[in-house]
């Protein structure tokens, strides 16, 4: 790990000079290249000077207290300070480990939040509601802004699917674990014999990308224009407004229909191809790098069954951490940050055995 942290030193220190030329500051897309590149090294690099700016405090405290003729309230002053040394150096050490851990690229991107309902028919469908509207509270306790996609509702509350663009400083990074089969158990309205029914729905997270970063051909994709059966008023109704975009290829398929115009949901659709395309190909990496996969946190395993809402209990259980929290109503308004955290110390954890 130190041998890491010398090179990133020497990196930072030579950076610094390379930002101050001239002919590099001459030449912007270099220059802040450079500077992207100390932003990111710098909470790392700060922390290992203050590790050795501790390190010789201890030795200058050890060298103190070997020293003959120190009186005795100045060694019990010395033993305490070396005492507090120690325990900041531990403590530093753990936080230099947990800056190493190599950054998810995608962590400060934007969000496409997939959801669709699973087994359990028009139960699944409510459940699939009830998790778009926890989303979009949490989007909102967050400070992010929200659009909705493409919706297909069933017209009494339910949803077969949804997709939302979720924009904001580090979506990704607190979404990225809500990936996987979501699973309901509560008695639905509809039950007279008050039998609890269990009922499914999937969460697929994707990174909002740009243009550069997918390789798709526009021929390639075949583009249809239909008459939108969404919300939006009397205006979307009556012109070919929806867009259905598919991926000739892969056979992936794209709806959009939220906008009045045929221009901004062909953007839109195009956006949600572009996510699409590149987690296939996060999800080949991932499937040919075999213990990425085996990490018990952040697989983002679509199939996985990651978590638990018991309405009777009122609890809501998180299957890859085995943790379990008796507060359902709070968590389905969008405070699910408990969790969140137990799931972003357990994928640091799990990194850390690897470095």
């Amino acid at each position: 790990m130190f041998q890491k942290l010398d090179f990133l030193l020497e990196k930072y220190d030579e950076l610094s000079m390379t930002v101050s030329d001239p002919d590099v500051i001459a030449n912007q897309t270099v220059w802040q290249k450079h500077i992207r590149e100390m932003s990111d090294m710098e909470p790392i690099v700060v922390g290992y000077r203050e590790y050795k700016k501790v390190l010789q405090d201890l030795a200058s405290t050890r060298e103190m207290l070997e020293e003959n003729g120190l009186d005795e309230e100045m060694r019990s002053m010395a033993k305490a300070e070396l005492g507090e040394l120690e325990e900041k150096k531990e403590e530093m050490i753990r936080d230099l480990q947990i800056a190493l851990i190599p950054k998810d690229p995608n962590d400060d991107r934007n969000v496409i939040l997939e959801i669709r309902a699973g087994t359990g028919g028009e139960e699944a469908a409510l459940f699939g509601a009830d998790l778009l509207r926890m989303y979009t509270r949490y989007a909102e306790r967050k400070g992010w802004k929200t659009e909705l996609t493409d919706l297909n509702d069933t017209g009494i509350g339910g949803i077969k699917e949804a997709v939302m663009l979720i924009k904001g400083k580090g979506a990704y990074s607190r979404l990225k674990y809500e990936s996987g089969v979501h699973r309901v158990q509560r008695v639905p309205e509809t039950e007279s014999q008050g039998r609890i029914h269990t009922s499914a729905a999937t969460v697929a997270v994707l990174p909002e990308v740009d243009d550069v970063e997918v390789d798709l051909d526009p021929n390639d994709v075949r583009v249809d224009v239909y008459r939108s059966s969404g919300h939006g008023g009397q205006s979307v109704n009556t012109t070919d407004s929806a867009v259905r975009l598919t991926h000739v290829p892969t056979g992936l398929v794209v709806t959009c229909q939220d906008e009045k115009s045929q221009i901004k949901n062909k953007d839109k659709a195009f956006g949600v191809l572009r996510a699409r395309l590149y987690d296939m190909q996060q999800q080949q990496q991932h499937e040919e790098q075999s213990e990425v996969r085996k990490s018990q946190v952040g697989s983002g395993d679509r199939s996985e069954r990651i978590r638990t809402y018991n309405f009777p209990q009122g609890r809501v259980s998180d299957h890859r951490i085995g943790m379990t929290i008796y507060r359902l109503e709070s968590f389905l308004d969008g405070d699910i940050d408990e969790i969140v955290d137990a799931l972003h110390t357990g994928d640091q954890a799990e990194k850390l055995k690897k470095l």
